[in-house]
């Protein structure tokens, strides 16, 4: 799979339509979301953002606002904001409603539309919620079940008849069950403290309930007495699919290591072999805490690890921005998440150091030159002062004195020692004495 397949998204199975038709189809279903999210944008530029509850949900004042402006009910704008936010087009910070990455490159990117549809896929049960009667376990377990239905609806390549869903759905549960050792379904664990018709009752409930979810996504259409995988459906579950694959694919052995290691595995493979190794590792794990676990990666002392941290977070994309933009608030990992940012709005990497002040590309310099005095060949140190940004080494000099990076007196030691220029050299290492004596 090539770097750019990974960041559009999955190309289409034979069989479907292509992207174009998909994120054609994906802004169809979000089409409300995306005009409550624009509207949150537009109350944002005249200075009266919507401030939603701490649960994020909109307050009755803004829907029925929103509701008089895009012409429709307020129960239609509260669902097209729940949706906007699940989907990436509204991001909550402290408190206020700001546009997300997506709803800016909604109308230019077939890509971002389509994992935005995809987030909004995976959150459908929360988009429907299950009957409130319903044990929270029993509800669980039935989610867990839900892929399995989605595999026979795709292989079936049309209608399938609620049945023979309602039997493979009880046959999946009575597996997951067995392998918890637990009681079967028809006794008061399942939630309905029935006999076997009332177990079947309970399970055609659960059923219509997700046949339901995932008809109010458009990952399938509703028959008389049948279901249907939609094209985008279709297309969800073999990306799913693809994605489990490509986990059983690591070809470094990485994937059951902690993002710590898994990076310290890829220090040695060359782009191509890492970026590969980054999907397998990701692909294996929910995509919130692996991006979690890499920022964490990033925040310890390995100036290596921290870069390969913001590789595999290139990898990651779109999922990986809410965190990546708090991550600017924190100084080491600061420079490294505005580039990421620039990238990831479109910024030629060749020009995304442009968004960094100067001390902040500095900052980056050392930071950087660490990592190679660390892991790194010696040449490759006097190499890295060609980085620079100041262009002389003496102004480098002064602002590395000056930038304040726990790591300045061990890299101009180590370019003092690697550099062939013995006046060089020796002013490097009076650089060195001076930031650890404390002097000028």
């Amino acid at each position: 799979m090539s770097d750019r397949r990974s960041r559009a998204g999955s190309r289409p199975p034979e069989g479907t339509p292509a992207a174009a038709e998909l994120a054609r189809q994906a802004r169809a279903v979000l089409a409300d979301a995306v005009r409550v999210a624009r509207w949150a944008d537009a109350e944002r530029a005249r200075g009266s953002a919507p401030r939603p509850a701490p649960t994020g949900t909109l307050s009755g004042a803004a829907a029925e606002l929103a509701a008089a402006t895009l012409g429709l009910t307020p129960a239609q704008v509260r669902a097209g904001w729940d949706r906007a936010r699940l989907a990436g087009l509204v991001e909550l910070h402290g408190g206020t409603a700001r546009p997300g990455w997506r709803l800016r490159a909604w109308d230019r990117d077939d890509a971002a539309v389509l994992r935005g549809w995809v987030a909004l896929f995976d959150a459908w049960s929360i988009v429907h919620p299950a009957p409130a009667a319903i044990a929270p376990a029993a509800v669980a377990e039935v989610v867990e079940a839900v892929p399995q239905v989605l595999s026979l609806l795709q292989l079936s390549a049309g209608p399938v008849l609620v049945p023979a869903l309602l039997d493979l759905l009880g046959q999946r549960v009575a597996e997951l069950r067995d392998e918890r050792c637990e009681v079967p379904y028809g006794t008061d664990a399942d939630g309905t403290g029935g006999d076997r018709p009332a177990s079947l009752a309970f399970l055609s409930l659960l059923l219509d309930w997700v046949l339901s979810g995932l008809a109010a996504v458009g990952a399938l259409t509703l028959g008389e007495g049948s279901a249907t995988l939609t094209p985008l459906g279709s297309w969800a579950v073999w990306v799913k699919l693809e994605q489990i694959c490509v986990a059983a694919q690591s070809p470094a052995g990485n994937i059951e290591q902690s993002a710590e290691d898994m990076l310290r595995g890829c220090a040695r493979l060359t782009p191509g072999p890492a970026r590969a190794e980054y999907r397998a590792w990701l692909a294996a794990r929910p995509v919130g805490s692996a991006v979690t676990e890499l920022l964490d990666a990033a925040r310890g002392e390995d100036a290596l690890v921290r870069g390969l941290a913001f590789e595999a977070l290139r990898v990651v994309g779109a999922p990986a921005e809410p965190e990546v933009r708090a991550a600017t608030d924190e100084i080491f990992l600061r420079p490294y998440a505005l580039l990421w940012l620039a990238e990831h709005e479109g910024t030629d990497p060749e020009d995304a150091t442009a968004v960094l002040t100067r001390e902040e590309s500095t900052w980056l310099w050392v930071d950087t030159a660490a990592a190679v005095a660390d892991h790194g060949e010696v040449e490759l140190m006097v190499r890295h002062l060609d980085s620079a940004v100041q262009g002389t080494v003496p102004a480098l000099l002064d602002e590395v004195r000056a930038v304040g990076h726990p790591r300045t007196v061990q890299v101009l030691v180590a370019l003092a020692a690697a550099h062939p220029d013995p006046a060089l050299a020796k002013a490097v290492r009076r650089a060195a004495f001076q930031v650890h004596t404390g002097g000028v």
